[in-house]
């Protein structure tokens, strides 16, 4: 991989791989989002290649199943199957209508792929105001952001956040969409509160990079990239800052990428 796309990459990925693919830590099929302890997205990968084609049977051979389905489905997401994934949890969804789990999870395969206004339909089926789920506010979240409704976008991030407060994933998000709300400062601090989590990542710390060049703070963005890369690596990245900052509109689209992944 050559460095200069390494924050653009970053922050393409973050919608999805942090607010909708957040790693739940427990083992039951209860519960909304990855099933079993966090790993990495090589490790996932390669089990899920491993996996499908036994999932694929056992599948075929049951489909009415929700968990063979939402295994399968995860499988073929972690192998890049995207489409195909949304479409085996369209079927579960439909075979099992009050399968929170399946709904969950189908609802945000349809913000992975665009479909924002069905994904919002679907998600908000899939909690109950009695009892709220954070990752499917999360979710909710980045399906408005993507419709350009950020001050409901940031409603429902406030609202996860009450469940788990200084969530870094949320906090990002929360600074992506302030950012793209045009209130710089009050992005730039959520994404430094984000950033100062114990869980933040790299992505948290390339989103906080992108607006601190949207403010034209070169050197501090590139502080921040050093955290996780080289210093030549950090200083190409910095230079496609200030490409991105002499288009505002690419510029724009960068935060909008890094809301939905």
């Amino acid at each position: 991989m050559t460095p200069a796309p390494f924050l653009l990459r970053g922050v393409a990925i973050l919608g999805l791989a942090v607010t909708l693919g957040a790693c739940n830590t427990s083992s039951g099929p209860e519960t909304t989002g990855s099933i079993g302890p966090a790993r990495t997205a090589d490790s996932a990968a390669a089990s899920a290649r491993r996996d499908l084609d036994g999932l694929a049977e056992a599948y075929k051979a049951n489909p009415g199943d929700a968990r063979t389905a939402f295994r399968y489905a995860r499988a073929l997401r972690a192998t890049d199957q995207i489409t195909q994934a949304s479409a085996v949890l369209q079927q579960a969804a439909l075979r099992n209508p009050r399968d929170t789990v399946i709904l969950g999870a189908y609802g945000k395969s349809l913000v992975e792929a665009g479909r924002y206004r069905e994904a919002l339909e679907v998600l908000s089926n899939a909690h109950t105001p009695a009892n709220p789920d954070w990752r499917i506010l999360s979710a909710e979240g980045s399906a408005s952001a993507q419709m350009g409704d950020q001050a409901r976008a940031q409603g429902f991030y406030e609202a996860a956040l009450k469940i788990r407060p200084n969530e870094p994933s949320l906090l990002s998000n929360l600074g992506l969409s302030y950012a793209l709300s045009r209130d710089l400062d009050r992005a730039e601090e959520t994404l430094r509160q984000a950033a100062a989590q114990p869980g933040a990542d790299a992505k948290v710390r390339a989103n906080l990079a992108l607006v601190l060049g949207l403010k034209g703070r070169y050197d501090e963005a590139e502080t921040v990239l050093r955290q996780d890369m080289g210093q030549q690596e950090a200083a190409a990245n910095v230079a496609a800052l200030r490409r991105l900052a002499a288009s505002p509109n690419k510029f724009k689209d960068g935060l909008a990428r890094a809301q939905r992944g």
